[in-house]
């Protein structure tokens, strides 16, 4: 197998259908089913089978999908070497962005190194914070940009601090909240304990959920038109003066706080590229942003 037969074959996997992995690959349906026929005809195995919704692969195909994606690996590892052996700021950086941080900061902190150093490219992967320590822990990404504190014992920098709150569209007394329609949203569980932990403190009652939602910048327009109030981090909130904030505060009547950190393998530094953005990331205000 060849190079392109690697990209094939894990693309193929990722989408399981042949129109979508076409496009992603920028070959035409039928030069790809061309190739995928060559290598069943040169192993002379079955590799997928084609059903009227995608395809699934064979048992002999997921083998050969999986030595496709290891060697796929050892091909970004080994270029990696080779561009940090120039010693130029090149090659391609992977970074984990949690949700917020990936709509908010990470598009204007790119644009800003991508200025000073236009020869790199970017993989960014977005989703829970959770997610993206487990891409961090499995090396998956070089840094992981991450709300909430996760073990880590390599190289960290703390981004900035911002208070958890309730955000609503109405003055409110606290002892009304249990009574409030609450907007509630899909969250890591690092910032679920915390807003129960503080709830439960409080109230004998449950919350009077009326709305569910699967990301916090949905909780945000629900807010913002009147449905109810939201506990989120301020940040979220913050530009919307119409909106009545109040941070939460423990039993020692200090806020309740949310850090947002930079993480990353301390051998990742041996990569120029790696080096260059941390270095970068801790001259910027990334909370001004």
């Amino acid at each position: 197998m060849e190079y392109q037969d690697w990209k094939l074959l894990a693309t193929l996997y990722k989408t399981k259908n042949i129109t979508h992995a076409a496009d992603k690959l920028y070959v035409s349906q039928s030069t790809l089913s061309s190739r995928l026929k060559r290598l069943e005809s040169h192993y002379g195995v079955q590799i997928v089978l084609r059903r009227r919704r995608g395809v699934t692969f064979t048992p002999e195909g997921i083998v050969l999908v999986k030595y496709a994606e290891r060697m796929l690996h050892e091909q970004s590892q080994m270029k990696e070497k080779i561009n940090n052996m120039k010693s130029m700021v090149t090659g391609t950086l992977k970074v984990g962005v949690s949700n917020f941080f990936a709509l908010n900061k990470m598009p204007k902190l790119l644009r800003l190194f991508q200025q000073e150093h236009p020869g790199i490219e970017c993989q960014v992967v977005t989703g829970w914070s959770s997610e993206m320590y487990r891409l961090l822990l499995n090396h998956d990404v070089h840094i992981g940009f991450i709300k909430g504190d996760y073990p880590w014992k390599e190289s960290k920098e703390m981004l900035y601090e911002e208070n958890v709150c309730v955000a609503a569209p109405w003055p409110f007394e606290w002892e009304d909240l249990p009574s409030l329609p609450r907007i509630d949203y899909h969250t890591d569980p690092i910032m679920k304990s915390t807003i129960d932990r503080w709830w439960y403190d409080q109230y004998k009652q449950a919350p009077y959920t009326n709305i569910y939602v699967n990301q916090v910048e949905t909780c945000k327009e629900m807010i913002l038109n009147k449905l109810g109030y939201g506990i989120l981090a301020q940040l979220v909130v913050e530009p919307y003066e119409e909106l009545t904030i109040k941070p939460l505060l423990d039993s020692s009547e200090d806020p309740l706080t949310r850090k947002t950190w930079m993480y990353y393998h301390t051998d990742a530094l041996q990569l120029n590229i790696v080096e260059a953005f941390t270095s970068f990331v801790s001259t910027v205000n990334v909370k001004e942003l």
